[in-house]
């Protein structure tokens, strides 16, 4: 070890309290980047157990594929596993108490299908031969018969088939619902009876939709029996040996060899997505844009932490560097000697760091463990996650923040000379230039605050560093909260607006039956709020000018979609029942009598639509009509049997809207929902009409699967239920841990932020006693000091937020732009949030000039006098 290395180690054990501020600061900061690292991981392993707790494992599947096929799939070098499975059809269940689930529908699976795919046994064993099955608990649950283990079964499997009204065939899946109307009535074909023995019982699977018509049955599938006349086609789901971008290249490419149309490979998007693979370009680039914003932020803001400490250590080593250089000391061996205590304060800090990073996260999913499974309702829980990658990541970025923050204070420590560090002139310029104020700012506050501001500019290089903590802190509370709010916007967007819990259906349009069925299912124990609509839908002709834009692109490429000036809506009339429209016109701000006037037809108009737009891959908000209050639309009631327009009504718009009632869809480019009242509909559709109406009930409920439960113990046939509230729970679950994720990194960065102000401020005035003794001796009295403390204090808050709120609203139109490419919504600036900044930053900084300077309010004017700031 040269000599300036070991002058720097007794530099480092002299200055105790400085090389401890230090490595403390870097420990946080290492911690910060290994928490961050194994919560990501960690969520990411979370929601690939909880999809394939959902869901199932698997990657890819190619659906329908020969004996022949099936060998080159699996002799694939990318297949680890196969699952071969195959939907065996449906059976009718005489003995079903549930008019709405009247068949069992029978799913084969192989070995590894039971092995990988969500199927938890309850009594006995799986199947292991072809006329074998295992039955879902709620079929004895639901049934007249208590089917046991031992059961021979002889079942008439075949395919549901519906026609409809101009005579199409169609066969129906597990995930549509019965059909029993009487034009769209379905029926079973192709009918084979087979002999099962019943040799297990297995819970309800989770990926048996709750309005599914078939109870679960679970059969054998033999591969050595495929291509025997009998099965002939199965479906292949694969397990890849590694997951990459080009799986989806590749199973395209092989199904292509084989024989297989694109259409019969489809990918596991759920779960490929927690390996961070997608085959959506817009999702994609999301994911990445941001992913390298998150990036920065975190290195910023270490960066900000660690340079400061060396930044000070540098400027109180800055009489010790000049000394070296008058001994001969070169320029490398002083940027050297920086370098070095940044290695030695790396080599301590580093490890430590790491092994509180992981501590520290291990406790807190300990924690937040218990409230996530409550919350979210998920069966998986957080597991503490560390793999090599994330360690070698964190390493690499804390080597790297720890290199740029000496790299400054190294250069600058090779450009002292001997003189200006032995007189330490180099931190300060004491030019007419530097320290030059306005003479508005003594007028208006006062001398002290001439002194405070000249202060500022005097100690520039102090005064930079605590102005970029509190940026920092700025930017990021900002864009992390601008980013949450975001994520939670752009799943209501995914969601097409879906915000009621569960859907009912009423078969009826007997009026007295629908308000009995309305009662009894609204005064079920868990339902929390209930809405009625009642659904018509009628046509209108819009002028140009009125148009929402995307159809007003469309005209100028294609005039000719114009008729006489005006383009053709559709309209969907919505009429709520009284109460729930009460409170949805209050909240919307429109007078409840202006609704129910059914001499002036007035309605509600929901103006604005949210849609994916298939074609350019990403969810679109867009306004799909340019009107003002007051305006009247020239409606069309048709009659849907005939075709023929029965009358025209105008209605006046009372008030334009992008809020949905609950179970209210917003409307698509080229059409208008207008919300009226039951007397209004009553006025449109006569008693003749009334069969071109659909009636909805539309639930929110404290427990919707319970709910489900109950209504389908009601035995009601002129119903058809749909529970949205598991297609929404996943995306939910990612919201809310992203969102704990985003919030538990903010705190911790303003947490180190705060600190690093706290430090900044405490050190400077610290180093400034001797002048603050000065001002004292020359008449200075406490308040006058406490009034000089304060105006600092200001003009540090002005100067953070003139920077940091310009900086925040780039990265925030930045965030916005990154999202745009799966979403399309307007850019808004977060108002609220800007004003919490702007009152946290003046208590930050008040807080810590206060508590700093009482430390040397009573300190003896003598004394600091004396002291030589070394």
């Amino acid at each position: 070890m040269n000599i300036v290395n070991k002058l720097t180690l007794r530099h480092l054990k002299e200055n105790k309290r400085r090389t401890l501020v230090t490595i403390i600061g870097v420990i946080i900061s290492v911690a910060m980047v290994t928490a961050v690292a194994t919560l990501a991981v960690s969520f990411m392993d979370l929601m690939k157990r909880q999809t394939i707790e959902d869901s199932g494992e698997w990657h890819v599947l190619y659906k329908d594929v020969n004996k022949a096929q099936l060998e080159a799939i699996k002799a694939d070098d990318s297949t680890k596993t196969l699952v071969i499975s195959r939907d065996r059809g449906y059976a009718a269940l005489q003995a079903s108490r549930n008019e709405n689930k009247p068949y069992l529908f029978i799913k084969d699976y192989n070995t590894e299908g039971f092995i990988h795919f969500p199927i938890k046994l309850n009594k006995g064993r799986l199947p292991q031969a072809r006329d074998e099955i295992v039955l879902s608990e709620d079929i004895s649950a639901n049934a007249k018969v208590d089917f046991k283990i031992g059961d021979t079964l002889t079942l008439d499997i075949g395919e549901r088939t519906m026609t409809d009204g101009e005579g199409n065939r169609r066969i129906l899946s597990q995930l549509d619902r019965l059909f029993t109307g009487d034009s769209t009535h379905e029926i079973l074909e192709n009918k084979t009876a087979t002999t099962y023995t019943v040799v297990g019982i297995i819970e309800r699977p989770s990926w048996e939709p709750t309005w599914a018509p078939g109870y679960t049955v679970l059969g054998y599938v033999d591969e050595n029996l495929i291509g025997d006349g009998e099965l002939d086609t199965v479906h292949a789901s694969v397990i890849l040996n590694q997951i990459t971008s080009d799986l989806y290249a590749h199973a395209e490419g092989l199904a292509g060899e084989i024989g297989l149309e694109k259409d019969s490979v489809q990918y596991n998007n759920s779960l490929l997505r927690y390996y961070g693979v997608t085959n959506n370009a817009g999702l994609s680039s999301t994911l990445f844009s941001l992913s390298a914003i998150i990036m920065i932020v975190i290195i910023v803001g270490s960066v900000s932490l660690i340079y400061n400490a060396f930044a000070i250590s540098v400027s109180e080593r800055a009489r010790h560097l000049g000394m070296l250089s008058s001994v001969g000391a070169t320029k490398k061996q002083k940027r050297n000697s920086v370098f070095f205590e940044g290695a030695v304060i790396g080599l301590i800090s580093i490890p430590i760091g790491i092994l509180a990073g992981i501590a520290g996260i291990a406790i807190t999913f300990r924690f937040i463990n218990s409230m996530i499974e409550g919350a979210l309702e998920i069966s998986e829980e957080l597991t503490l996650i560390v793999t090599p990658l994330s360690i070698l990541i964190t390493c690499g970025v804390s080597m790297l923040t720890i290199f740029i923050s000496t790299y400054i204070p190294a250069r600058k420590a090779s450009k002292i000379s001997a003189i200006d560090a032995i007189r330490q002139t180099s931190d300060m310029k004491l030019t007419g230039k530097a320290v030059k104020t306005s003479k508005l700012v003594r007028r208006v506050f006062g001398m002290e605050a001439e002194i405070g501001l000249k202060n500022l500019k005097r100690n520039k290089r102090r005064n930079q560093a605590t102005v970029f903590s509190l940026v920092i802190s700025i930017v990021l509370f900002l864009s992390v909260s601008f980013f949450t709010e975001n994520l939670k916007k752009s799943l209501v967007l995914s969601q097409e607006g879906l915000n009621y819990d569960i859907q009912i259906t009423l078969g009826t349009h007997n009026s007295t039956e629908n308000e009995r069925l309305i009662r009894s299912i609204g005064n079920l124990q868990n339902v929390t709020e209930y809405s009625v609509i009642t659904r018509f839908t009628a046509n209108s002709w819009i002028e140009e000018s009125m148009i929402g834009k995307e159809l007003q692109e469309l005209v100028k490429s294609d005039p000719s979609v114009l008729e006489n000036g005006k383009y053709p809506y559709y309209v969907e009339i919505n009429a709520i029942n009284q109460e729930s429209l009460a409170a949805y016109a209050r909240t919307v701000g429109v007078n409840m009598e202006q609704l129910e006037d059914t001499k002036l037809f007035k309605a509600i108009v929901v103006d604005t639509a949210k849609y994916e737009d298939m074609k350019a891959g990403k969810y679109v908000e867009t306004k799909t009509i340019n009107a003002k209050v007051g305006q009247t639309i020239e409606v069309s009631v048709i009659d849907s049997e005939t075709g023929e327009e029965k009358r025209v009504e105008q209605i006046e718009i009372a008030g334009l809207t992008d809020v949905l009632p609950a179970g209210g869809y917003p409307p698509g480019v080229g059409g208008l929902t207008m919300i009226v009242s039951e007397p209004v509909m009553s006025r449109l559709v006569n008693e003749e009409m009334n069969m071109d109406t659909t009636s909805y009930l539309y639930l929110k409920s404290s427990d919707p699967m319970a709910t489900q439960q109950q209504i389908e113990e009601m035995k009601e046939s002129n119903i058809y239920v749909y529970n949205v509230y598991k297609s929404r729970q996943q995306e939910e679950q990612m919201v809310m841990l992203m969102s704990v994720f985003a919030y538990g990194f903010i705190v911790l960065i303003t947490a180190i932020s705060i600190a690093n102000i706290f430090n900044t401020i405490s050190t400077s005035i610290s180093l400034r006693k001797r002048e603050f003794a000065m001002l004292k001796s020359v008449g200075m009295t406490p308040k006058g000091f406490n009034k000089m403390i304060n105006y600092e204090s200001i003009f540090y808050g002005i100067k953070a937020l003139l920077y940091g709120l310009p900086i925040s609203v780039v990265l925030m139109y930045l965030i916005h732009r990154s999202l745009m490419n799966s979403f399309n919504y307007v850019f808004t600036l977060p108002w609220l949030s800007m004003l919490y900044v702007i009152a946290a930053v003046f208590v930050m900084v008040s807080s810590s000039m206060l508590y700093s300077s009482s430390k040397v309010k009573k300190e003896n004017i003598i004394d600091a006098l004396k002291q030589e700031n070394i």
